[in-house]
C-alpha cells in the first residue's frame, strides 16, 4: 500500500515528505512461473508462547526487488558487490505507456539531467523497456533503472533487456508503486537486503521530497 508520511523536524528545517512505493511482500505481485511468498509461525503469545515469531520464504525477486548483474552475468557483480550508492540519492520520475523507444529515453534523459537527476530514472505506468531505449540509457551510465512491472523487458522475452543493462552495471529497481506519484525530481532510497552471493535482494523503496518545494503536478497514468 502506498502511503505518504511526514517526518517531525525542529522550527526552522524543513519537513521531509516520504512516499513509500513498495509492495506489501505476501500479497505482492509475483513473476510468472516465480514462487510466491508464504509464512509460518513457530511462536505465537496466543498459544502461550512467550513471544510471537515469524519464519518466512520468498524468492529474491518478489514483489518491489533490485537485480544485480549476477541475474543474467555469469560472472556479473552479486547485490552485495553493488555498494550502496546506486541504491540512494536524486533520482528522475517519468510517466509513459507501453514501449520505452529510444528516442522516449532520450527525452526521458533530457528532463532528468536538467532536474538534475539523470543517474536514477523510475518510470510510472504500464512501460515496457525496449533494447534500443536501454542501449540509450546504457551509453548515458545512469545507476538505477526501475519500473512497476516485475520485469523491465518484454515479459515473455527479457534477456535482451536485462543483459543490456546489467552488462552497463545499471541496477534494476523493479515491482515499485508509483500510482499517484507526479513526474519529477525525488530522493530515492531503495537499498537491498545485504544477501551474499545471490542475484537480486528485495529493497523497502521509498522517495523523499521536501514540503516547501513546489508540488509536481501528476498527470493521469
Amino acid at each position: 500500500m502506498q502511503y505518504n508520511e511526514h517526518n517531525d523536524h525542529p522550527k526552522g528545517e524543513k519537513a521531509t515528505v516520504l512516499i513509500d512505493i513498495s509492495q506489501e511482500i505476501f500479497s505482492c505481485s509475483v513473476y510468472p512461473g516465480d514462487p510466491h511468498p508464504a509464512q509460518s509461525h513457530p511462536l505465537r503469545i496466543a498459544r502461550g508462547d512467550l513471544c510471537n515469531l515469524t519464519q518466512f520464504s520468498m524468492c529474491a525477486h518478489n514483489g518491489t526487488h533490485v537485480d544485480a548483474p549476477f541475474h543474467f552475468i555469469a560472472d556479473g557483480k552479486t547485490v552485495d558487490q553493488m555498494g550502496l550508492k546506486p541504491f540512494a540519492g536524486a533520482c528522475y520520475v517519468a510517466h509513459h505507456q507501453g514501449d520505452l523507444t529510444a528516442a522516449d529515453a532520450a527525452c526521458i534523459l533530457q528532463k532528468a539531467k536538467a532536474a538534475g537527476a539523470s543517474a536514477r530514472i523510475l518510470i510510472a505506468g504500464k512501460a515496457v523497456l525496449t533494447a534500443a531505449a536501454a542501449k540509450e540509457f546504457a551509453a548515458a551510465g545512469i545507476l538505477l533503472f526501475g519500473n512497476e512491472s516485475q520485469t523491465v523487458g518484454p515479459e515473455d522475452a527479457p534477456q535482451e533487456v536485462h543483459l543490456i543493462m546489467l552488462g552497463a552495471e545499471i541496477v534494476l529497481l523493479e515491482g515499485v508503486v508509483l500510482r499517484g506519484v507526479a513526474e519529477g525530481r525525488y530522493v530515492l532510497s531503495a537499498a537491498p537486503l545485504n544477501l551474499g552471493g545471490c542475484d537480486g535482494a528485495p529493497c523497502r523503496a521509498y522517495l523523499m521530497t521536501e514540503d516547501d518545494e513546489p508540488a509536481p503536478q501528476s498527470p493521469s497514468i
